[in-house]
């Protein structure tokens, strides 16, 4: 009997239900970039560590500045002169004040500052030109974070204002999970190194190195296995090559269709375990999930662009899992679709797309011919329109869910 199909939603429970996080590691913060946080950071001190300056001006009180204009200026005896990066011990009295540059401290006794576009100086005096309230151009101590407060939380992705937020905190280093270790084997007897001439029936093996470079951007490590040939023998030992060298996951694209050729599931459940192998989606129909040795395995569809599409669907969700994050799936946002769409089957679809935002919201445009073997579809896109399983056809004008390719969370 054939297995039936699993929509989209069903397959990926199955996958993620397969995995856990793996264990944690501390790293230095400038090798933490792109990997997941795995404890809460809270701040031990306050930031800014005292109130400041947030312009070049004068620290005044601000009751001095009542009445202060051009044409009423208000004339302050200047006390003192303060730098970005030290304190000042000297008061600020009625009727003084002092010279303080953007991020230096707040002197005793004041309580706002004159920008110095409102000032003009006048011997050791300087005229105010214009009124403050108490707090005009102060920065609170603490205004960015309170001292004991989360300033980072457990499962978030480190970009580079985390990794900054960490340096800003003192951290050196940060805890982070580990990185999953992913081999790639592609089958084919089609299939030659890229780094060889083209025989007549041959193609590239561009999948392998789509993938590899899928698993690094979402925080992983390719283990690349090369080419395993149609034949059980073979790929059966090219797998369990993979299978020694301590991975956390193995994929294989090709050889999960329903040809005479395609062995990945002959494989699977001859050696270990067969889970699924058809979802509810195009491209990426054919797709074979399973595990040998106690090793997820999932087998990809052979066409570059469904092998990138599953990707993004199953495997991406499954490394951030592994990794301890807590946001799995890319955003999406609701486009207005400029292009019809022919859809022909009950499978949802996943069109390439390339998604601007034009007079106040989103537009998709195709990305041109979308077979999923035009590589080039995903090279033009940044993002994938979802077609419902339930829709005929979607015509240009129609709103539909657009998955943000560019977007991590």
């Amino acid at each position: 009997m054939a297995q039936p199909m699993l929509s989209v939603e069903e397959a990926q429970e199955r996958v993620l239900n397969a995995f856990a996080p793996l264990e944690t590691e501390p790293v230095p913060i400038l090798e933490a970039s792109g990997r997941v946080l795995a404890e809460d950071i809270h701040s031990d001190v306050d930031i800014p560590p005292h109130a400041n300056s947030s312009m070049d001006g004068f620290a005044v009180k601000a009751s001095d500045t009542t009445g202060a204009g051009p044409e009423s200026p208000k004339r302050l005896r200047t006390i003192g002169d303060l730098p970005a990066g030290y304190v000042l011990e000297q008061e600020v009295t009625a009727g003084t004040a002092v010279r303080i540059m953007t991020g230096a401290p707040l002197p005793p006794g004041a309580d706002a500052v004159v920008k110095v576009e409102d000032t003009a100086a006048q011997g050791d005096d300087v005229l105010l030109l214009a009124e403050v309230q108490p707090g005009n151009y102060v920065r609170p101590a603490g205004e960015d974070i309170r001292r004991g407060a989360l300033a980072l939380r457990r499962g978030t992705r480190l970009r580079p204002q985390e990794i900054g937020m960490l340096a800003a905190l003192g951290h050196d280093q940060a805890i982070v999970g580990r990185k999953p270790r992913v081999a790639l084997l592609a089958t084919g007897d089609e299939l030659v190194g890229i780094d060889e001439s083209l025989a007549p029936g041959k193609i590239r093996n561009a999948n392998s190195y789509s993938n590899a470079a899928q698993v690094i951007e979402h925080g992983g490590q390719p283990v690349l296995l090369g080419i395993a040939r149609d034949r059980v023998k073979e790929l059966t030992a090219k797998i369990e090559a993979g299978l020694d060298q301590d991975i956390d996951l193995l994929l294989t694209s090709g050889g999960v269709s329903v040809g005479d050729f395609d062995l990945v599931k002959e494989v699977l459940a001859a050696e270990g375990r067969m889970d699924f192998w058809r979802v509810r989606m195009k491209p990426g129909k054919p797709l074979a999930f399973g595990d040998m040795q106690g090793v997820p395995v999932l087998g990809l569809p052979g066409n570059p662009v469904s092998v990138m599409v599953s990707f993004e669907m199953f495997v991406r969700p499954a490394l951030l899992k592994m990794q301890g994050a807590r946001a799995l799936h890319r955003p999406t946002v609701e486009a207005t679709l400029m292009d019809p769409i022919e859809h022909k089957d009950k499978r949802r679809h996943f069109v390439r797309v390339r998604l601007a935002w034009d007079d106040g919201a989103y537009r998709a445009y195709l990305t041109g011919a979308q077979g999923s073997g035009i590589l080039s579809s995903m090279v033009k896109a940044n993002a994938l329109a979802i077609i419902p399983e339930d829709w005929d056809h979607a015509s240009a004008g129609a709103q539909v869910d657009v998955l943000m390719l560019d977007c991590q969370a």
